[in-house]
């Protein structure tokens, strides 16, 4: 196959569950737009669908907490209570209509919940005093992991196409792969293959409950959070031999960068891309702005791009370099209109501007 960006509108064939229309994902942005209570909001579902019709061969949701004491801020999205089913189940109908695979990201805060918002003591796998937080205990760790299945389960009877586990960006089951801080002397904690059990856990057994056509995704840290590259390659190729996960989304920030260890040669994303897939695909994301930037993606040996940014600022990013293979996404920032016009509503904008300093006008 030739990576022209072309390529990109070639659909993707999976382990399990539906063909992808094409190599396009949208990234599980945070944008707080949920109900208070954790259901979806129309604006939510407004943001997931026009990226649906726009052109996204997966459209996958905000991160969603599968515990309650899980939840990492207000307005985020839920999956762990009967009351989220309605607005699950309307949201994967509306994904599926407008043309795209859906997907639920399944998350816990862990140390990053936030006790105001949960009115629950924040629980993770080591205590900290000074933040309040809350040991769990060996029965707590099966409860979580049991959670994540749990959830996989509801997005399957909501009728999701899959789910992706966030085993990335600090959260609990990255926070698990923390070599400097968990030290653990329970199966979950001390060893790399201790500290990497929980996210193979949560994936192994949402494999086992759910049916041979629903698709299991995993998002890993490739560096940072206390997760060497040597750990990360390792558990990468776990998941990819596993058979438990039909693809493993590395969230880079940015997929052209060196690795943050200078005693390494090269190009982070070339510490992956040679690993033996065993039939599971492999994705990349962070500042893929342009048609170019994600051709190269698919050069380097990636078999999807997950966009965040772009996807934001072109509800119909894929569809625009389809159409113009020297697309590249217009430059921030944009006036709240020019957002609105994307289908972005006020909470997020709002978040948007409240947290990075070029975004909004």
């Amino acid at each position: 196959m030739s990576h022209s960006p072309a390529a990109l509108s070639c659909p993707l064939d999976l382990a399990h569950g539906p063909q992808w229309p094409n190599r396009w994902t949208l990234a599980p942005l945070t944008n707080k737009q949920s109900h208070a209570d954790g259901t979806l909001s129309d604006d939510e579902y407004a943001w997931l669908v026009a990226r649906a019709r726009g052109g996204f061969g997966l459209v996958m949701t905000c991160a969603a907490y599968v515990s309650p004491e899980g939840q990492a801020w207000a307005g985020q999205l839920g999956i762990s209570d009967d009351r989220h089913d309605d607005g699950l189940r309307r949201l994967a109908d509306g994904i599926r209509d407008a043309g795209a695979v859906s997907s639920i990201q399944l998350h816990h805060g862990g140390m990053r919940a936030d006790a105001e918002v949960t009115g629950r003591p924040t629980v993770a796998p080591w205590a900290d005093a000074t933040r309040g937080v809350e040991e769990l205990s060996t029965a707590d760790v099966h409860r979580v992991i049991d959670d994540f299945v749990r959830a996989a389960v509801r997005a399957e009877r909501a009728g999701f196409d899959g789910v992706e586990v966030h085993g990335a960006h600090g959260y609990v089951l990255c926070q698990f792969l923390d070599a400097r801080k968990n030290h653990r002397t329970d199966e979950f904690g001390g060893s790399a293959e201790n500290r990497s059990r929980a996210l193979r856990e949560v994936t192994r057994g949402i494999r086992a409950a759910t049916g041979a056509d629903f698709q299991v995704g995993v998002r890993v840290s490739p560096e940072g959070y206390g997760v060497s590259i040597d750990d990360a390659t390792t558990l990468v190729s776990q998941l990819l031999a596993s058979g438990d996960a039909d693809y493993v989304d590395l969230s880079m920030w940015d997929v052209a960068k060196a690795p943050r260890d200078t005693s390494l040669d090269g190009l982070l994303i070339e510490r992956f891309m040679d690993l033996p897939r065993h039939g599971t695909r492999l994705g990349v994301a962070g500042k893929i702005l342009s048609a170019q930037d994600a051709a190269w993606c698919l050069e380097q040996g990636a078999d999807f791009v997950t966009v965040g940014t772009a996807a934001i600022i072109h509800h119909d990013f894929p569809r625009r370099v389809a159409d113009a293979h020297d697309f590249v996404s217009e430059p921030q920032p944009f006036p709240r209109a020019r957002l609105e016009a994307e289908h972005v509503g006020p909470v997020f904008i709002d978040y948007l501007a409240d947290n990075w300093d070029d975004f909004v006008a």
